[in-house]
C-alpha cells in the first residue's frame, strides 16, 4: 500500500478531535439541584423491559462467542455473530444500552448520591468483564457493535509503524480517565458524545459525526479496528482484566511447530512471537534497564500528578456551569455582553448569580480533587508499561498476546495444525 495514502488515513483518524461535535446516547441525569441544562440531544428509551432483553440477549451472544473461539475454532461463526450483534445492538437498539459508555454512569454513581444506576447498565458493565475473566475479550470479538462493525469492513489489513502503534496506543488511557473525570463531576458524557457510529446506527445523526464515522469506516478498511485499538475506553479494562483471563484463545490447537505462518496473520500486533530464533537480550543490560525504569516509575507517576493538577480550571471548562458562570462574570466585570443561550436561559429563569458561582466553585473544586488522580493513574501506567518491557520469558511457541487479542480467530485460517483437523472432521 502507498505510504501516502497510510498517512492520509492516519491524519483523518488523528483529527476528528478538532472538528467533531457529538450526540449523546445516555440520557443526562437529572438533579435537584437547580438549573438544569439542555446540553445533550437525548433518544426516548423505548422500554424498560427491552433493556433486560438485552441482557439476555448479551449473555447468549457472549456465551455463543465463547463456543466458536474456544470449542468450535470457528472464524466464520464469529464473523456472524458479529453481524447479528451489529444488526441487533447496533441498528435495532441504537446502539444503547452500551457496555463503553456503561464506565460513565458507574463513575457518575460512585461520584453522586443523587444518581441511582440502573441494574441494566450495572450488568451490561460486568458481564463482558466476568466472561473476559473466564475466556478473553470474547465481548470484543462477537458482542460489541462497535468492533463488529470494523471487524466487518477490515479487508485489507496494514500494519503501523511501530512507532505510530505505540502512540496511538496511549489514547484510550488517556480517554478513560477523562470519561471517569467528567462523568463523576457530572460535567459530561464524552464516551457518548464522541461515539463515531451512533449516527451510522441511528441513521438520524448530526452530519459531523455522521462523516468522521464514515471516514473511521474507510480507514477501517486497511487500518483494522481504528476505534477498538486507539480510542476505546473500555478496551483499557478488558486489556487489563483478559491478561488473567483462565482460558484464552489460542493459534493452534495442538502443539506449536514453530512453524511460523501465523507471524504477520494479525493485524493488531497481538501475536507474541517464539524466541527460540530470537537473539535474546543479556541479562545485564536487562536488569539495568529495569532498575532505570524502577526509579523512574515513582518520578513519573508524581509527574502525571502535578501535570494534570495544573489543567484542572482548564478540564473544569468542559461544565457548562462553568462556562456559564465564566461568561456572566466577564459580563458583569467587564460589561461584556452574555448572549448565549446557556445565558439568555439562565437569566430568563430566574435563578441568582451568587448560587451559579458558589456552584462553580464547587465544581472546581471537585476538578481540583480529582485532577491528581487521574494525573496519577496515567503516570502509574506509564511507568509500569516501560518496567514490563523489560520483563523477558522464555517462550517456545507463538501464542497470543491475552491482553491485545480481540479473540477474532483470523490466525486461525495460517495454523496448518488447524486446518488439518478442519480436513479431517
Amino acid at each position: 500500500m502507498n505510504k501516502k495514502i497510510l498517512y492520509i488515513l492516519l491524519f483523518i483518524f488523528i483529527g476528528w478531535n478538532y472538528f467533531i461535535y457529538g450526540q449523546a446516547r445516555f440520557p443526562k441525569p437529572e438533579f435537584d439541584s437547580g438549573y438544569n441544562y439542555p446540553e445533550y440531544q437525548i433518544t426516548e428509551p423505548i422500554s424498560p423491559v427491552w433493556e433486560y432483553i438485552d441482557v439476555a440477549v448479551l449473555l447468549i451472544v457472549l456465551t455463543l462467542t465463547t463456543r466458536f473461539t474456544l470449542k468450535t475454532r470457528s472464524r466464520k461463526s464469529i464473523i456472524l455473530i458479529s453481524a447479528f450483534s451489529l444488526l441487533y445492538f447496533g441498528f435495532f437498539r441504537e446502539g444503547c444500552i452500551c457496555s463503553i459508555g456503561s464506565i460513565q454512569n458507574i463513575a457518575l454513581t460512585l461520584f453522586n448520591d443523587g444518581y441511582t444506576l440502573p441494574l441494566s447498565v450495572l450488568l451490561f458493565f460486568l458481564i463482558p468483564i466476568l466472561f473476559t475473566i473466564g475466556y478473553g475479550r470474547q465481548f470484543c470479538a462477537g458482542a460489541c457493535p462497535l468492533g463488529a462493525i470494523q471487524e466487518l469492513t477490515g479487508i485489507y489489513p496494514v500494519k503501523l509503524p511501530k512507532t505510530v502503534e505505540t502512540i496511538l496506543s496511549t489514547v484510550p488511557y488517556i480517554y478513560l480517565v477523562l470519561s471517569i473525570l467528567f462523568a463523576a463531576t457530572d460535567s459530561h458524557f464524552i464516551i457518548c458524545k464522541y461515539d463515531p457510529y451512533v449516527g451510522i446506527f441511528r441513521l438520524n445523526g448530526p452530519s459531523t459525526i455522521m462523516i468522521f464515522g464514515i471516514l473511521l469506516l474507510v480507514s477501517g478498511v486497511f487500518i483494522n479496528r481504528p476505534y477498538c485499538r486507539f480510542l476505546c475506553p473500555y478496551g483499557v479494562i478488558l486489556n487489563w482484566v483478559s491478561r488473567f483471563s483462565g482460558k484464552h484463545l489460542t493459534i493452534t490447537p495442538d502443539i506449536c511447530t514453530n512453524c511460523r505462518l501465523c507471524e504477520t496473520s494479525c493485524p493488531y500486533e497481538a501475536i507474541i512471537p517464539s524466541d527460540l530464533l530470537q537473539e535474546k537480550e543479556s541479562m545485564v543490560k536487562s536488569r539495568k534497564k529495569f532498575i532505570i525504569y524502577l526509579i523512574l516509575l515513582p518520578i513519573i507517576t508524581v509527574g502525571g500528578i502535578f501535570f494534570l493538577q495544573m489543567f484542572s480550571e482548564n478540564l473544569a471548562m468542559v461544565n457548562q456551569k462553568v462556562r456559564l458562570a465564566k461568561e456572566l462574570r466577564l459580563e458583569k466585570e467587564n460589561e461584556i455582553k452574555a448572549i448565549s443561550i446557556d445565558a439568555v436561559t439562565f437569566k430568563e429563569s430566574g435563578s441568582t448569580l451568587e448560587q451559579l458561582f458558589l456552584e462553580e466553585q464547587q465544581i472546581l473544586e471537585r476538578f481540583r480533587k480529582g485532577t491528581p488522580w487521574a494525573g496519577g493513574f496515567l503516570g502509574l501506567s506509564l511507568g509500569l508499561a516501560l518496567l514490563l518491557t523489560t520483563i523477558n520469558r522464555k517462550r517456545d511457541e507463538y501464542k497470543p498476546d491475552q491482553g491485545k487479542c480481540y479473540s477474532c480467530g483470523r490466525c486461525f485460517e495460517y495454523c496448518p495444525i488447524h486446518l488439518e483437523k478442519l480436513e479431517l472432521k
